[in-house]
């Protein structure tokens, strides 16, 4: 990693990003959809690109979990998206959200 202009951090030239995505899980499948998003970061951990992976839960409202997923570029993050992998790691997900996910990316600065 190397600090490029403005105080980016970048990897390989690129400019690395965070995506933060919050989950709302229905009341009765909290468990279940920790289980289901430990095992998507798993998977991640195994794409190119991939850098880190935090899950965060809501002091106020434990359905609400949160995760932030920093990868090399925004081209490493679309194949992550486009992969055969993510949809299996993911595969059944939307029985479990109460709404439907946000995701928003940031870029990645020191």
């Amino acid at each position: 990693m190397v600090a490029g202009g403005a105080g980016r951090l970048e990897l390989g030239g690129s400019r690395m990003i965070g995506v933060l995505t919050h989950h709302w899980a229905k009341a009765d499948k909290i468990d279940e959809a920790r289980r289901l998003l430990d095992g998507n970061g798993e998977a991640q951990s195994r794409a190119p690109g991939f850098i880190s992976r935090q899950t965060l839960i809501a002091l106020t409202d434990p359905t609400k979990i949160t995760t932030l997923v920093i990868w090399a570029s925004s081209e490493t993050y679309d194949g992550w998206r486009a992969s055969p992998e993510r949809a299996s790691a993911m595969r059944g997900a939307d029985r479990l959200w109460s709404k439907a996910p946000e995701s928003e990316r940031f870029e990645v600065v020191s």
